[in-house]
Parts: structure tokens; C-alpha cells; sequence
């Protein structure tokens, strides 16, 4: 029998929806959506990243569920959402904005928070009227806009076509991630995440990493090493807040400053020591308390009446 594609105890154990729904974007893709906690509450939705699927925001669902609508999806191709025929920036926003027109009412807004690839969706998707038209704040973690691939540090050698070179190979690989082993662990661990990191930490992003098919892994990766959504974080008008971890190998910390010089109403920016890209997980209380202040500063008065 193969083992859970995430942890089932403990903090990063995914908790039950409340409803399940399958969404359609613009060329048919189908996309797993989950929603958490009570009808009417202030609503939040979760964009993961790269590899990642709605169990990687785990943590924040429990607690936020208590007194929020949390509503968050699987990127195409990841956990429970089919892949489509098409990998493009174009078509994350286009997913995100079939993720908002199908769980909000005309007009509700929410804070919407990505990590990594899912922060990038938001950036694709921020000069969308319907996204503009949902969005009251967003929470930006672990993310970027271009230059992912020179600028990552996954590989310890000097900057330079070198580095960017043998990055591209390695983050695009077609083998598989095999089983979650102890030396799993470990890679996975020296690239996603700080040396601090827990090891139930490592584990449940371990079991949802390894999930992901390869071929999904490799398709995406190439969306991300041509990344260039710079002119989208400019049209990015709404709040947004910046959480990256200073030994963010992956997305490091230039990438979340190169955001928060261009953002048009940069709210406020958090880099924590020691940590790694995986920040939901990392410092689960600290993304959790954004986003709660996120809500209570620019969502928690927003109402729909009952029936719109």
C-alpha cells in the first residue's frame, strides 16, 4: 500500500473541507477547490506554489477556518487538479480567476496569499478586472517576478551563466523524487528550507513535494525559468504585504526587496531570519497572523447580503 501524499497527524495534517467543488477555466481545465470554515465569514484564498498542492497550507487552514472562509485550490497539474493542455502564466491567472468567480459572490472581496509560483499567479492575474474586482488585499510569500533561475542558490557556486546553466538542469529534471527516504529529507530540506526546519516540518513538505508527477515538475519549471512578470507587479494596486526567509534558496530575499521597491501600495515586509522558502510551513503562526491582519485592516467590514 503506497503511503499518504501528505501527513495525516499533527499540525500539517490537512483538515476536512467543508465543501469540495471542481471549477472549469478558460480552456476547460478542471481544478480542485476546497473550502474551509463558515458560510458568510471573511473569506481568504490560498494559491500554492510550484510542486505544492492545498495540503501545503495546512496549518494555515486550521487555524483561519475557526472564523474565516478559507478557500484554496490545486494548481493545474497538482494534487487533485488534472494537468491541462497549456503551462503559461497566462493560464494561472486565468485559473486563479476561475477559483474567484466560482466561490465569491459578484462583488465579495477577499486577501488572497500565493507562495512561490502561487504568488507569481497573483502577479499574472493583478491586472484582471475580475481579479481586481475580488481582491481586497494579498499576502506575497516566498515569491518573485523574473530572473528565478539566475538568481537562485541551490547549487553552492558563484553567480554566472555557470550556476544558471546547471540550476535550469537541475530544477528542470524529468527523473522522479522516488520515495520519501531519509536522504529525500535531507536534499529537500537543503533546498526549500532553513536548517532550523523542523522535521515534521521537512516531512509534510517532503510527502507533498514528492507527489507532484515529474512530468507536471518539469512542465512548470520551464514556465519558471523564463518568468517575467515584472510589469504585473506594477499593476498590482491593491494592499500587499512581502514575507520571504533570509536563506530563501530559491526565491531569495532580492527578489521579495525587487517586489516591495515596485508595488504600488507595499503594506508592509517581514524577512525571516534562517528561514527557507517554504514560509507557511516554516513559521506557520507568523503567515497566519498576515493574513489575519490583512483581514482585519482591509476585508473585515466588506459584506454581501444574504442572496447576492
Amino acid at each position: 500500500m503506497s503511503r499518504p501524499t501528505h501527513v495525516v497527524r499533527g499540525t500539517y495534517a490537512p483538515p476536512a473541507a467543508t465543501r469540495e467543488l471542481t471549477v472549469r477555466s478558460a480552456d476547460g481545465a478542471r481544478l480542485h477547490v476546497e473550502v474551509h470554515g463558515p458560510e458568510g465569514a471573511p473569506p481568504v484564498v490560498l494559491s500554492h506554489g510550484w510542486t505544492c498542492s492545498t495540503a501545503f497550507w495546512a496549518a494555515q487552514i486550521r487555524d483561519l477556518a475557526a472564523d474565516h472562509r478559507v478557500i484554496a485550490y490545486d494548481q493545474r497539474g497538482h494534487g487533485r487538479s488534472p494537468a491541462g493542455t497549456v503551462c503559461s502564466t497566462q493560464a494561472l491567472a486565468d485559473d486563479l480567476e476561475a477559483v474567484l468567480a466560482g466561490t465569491l459572490a459578484p462583488g465579495e472581496q477577499a486577501v488572497i496569499v500565493g507562495h512561490s509560483m502561487g504568488g507569481m499567479t497573483v502577479l499574472a492575474a493583478a491586472a484582471r478586472p475580475r481579479f481586481r474586482e475580488h481582491a481586497a488585499a494579498v499576502l506575497l510569500c516566498s515569491t518573485g517576478s523574473s530572473r528565478l533561475v539566475a538568481e537562485a542558490r541551490v547549487l553552492p557556486l558563484p553567480a554566472g551563466r555557470v550556476r544558471t546553466w546547471l540550476t535550469t538542469r537541475v530544477l528542470g529534471s524529468r527523473a522522479p523524487l522516488g520515495p520519501v527516504t531519509p536522504l529525500a529529507k535531507r536534499i529537500l530540506k537543503y533546498a526549500t528550507m532553513g536548517a532550523g526546519s523542523a522535521p515534521d516540518m521537512v516531512e509534510a513538505c517532503a510527502r507533498v513535494v514528492h507527489a507532484c508527477p515529474r512530468a507536471v515538475r518539469h512542465d512548470w519549471s520551464r514556465v519558471l525559468a523564463e518568468l517575467d512578470l515584472e510589469a504585473g507587479t506594477r499593476e498590482l494596486t491593491v494592499p500587499t504585504e512581502v514575507v520571504v526567509g533570509t536563506a530563501d534558496r530559491l526565491t531569495p530575499p532580492v527578489h521579495a526587496r525587487a517586489l516591495v521597491a515596485a508595488l504600488p501600495h507595499c503594506v508592509g515586509s517581514t524577512e525571516l531570519p534562517g528561514l527557507g522558502h517554504m514560509t507557511p510551513v516554516e513559521a506557520p503562526e507568523l503567515v497566519t497572523g498576515r493574513i489575519r491582519e490583512l483581514v482585519a485592516a482591509y476585508a473585515a467590514d466588506v459584506t454581501i447580503e444574504e442572496g447576492a
